[in-house]
């Protein structure tokens, strides 16, 4: 029998709750201007630290988990 576990890791596991916008695209496999559309329209969370704009993938994951139990 064989005792070795798998696991499947999701993508964006192993990355900070804050992420570039490049980082975040490169994550997702989407492209860079999509991302940043998104981002200045306000579709995806953004948090601002000094004169950087990140993906707030914490709350974006909070907020995709409420919509599932919507």
């Amino acid at each position: 029998m064989n005792t070795e576990t798998s696991f499947v890791t999701h993508p964006l596991s192993n990355y900070s709750p804050l992420l570039t916008r490049e980082r975040f695209a490169e994550a997702i496999g989407l492209p860079l201007g999509v991302i940043v559309g998104w981002c200045n329209k306000g579709l995806i969370p953004t948090f601002g630290v000094g004169k950087y704009s990140l993906v707030n993938v914490a709350l974006l994951q909070k907020q995709a988990l409420n919509k599932e139990f919507e």
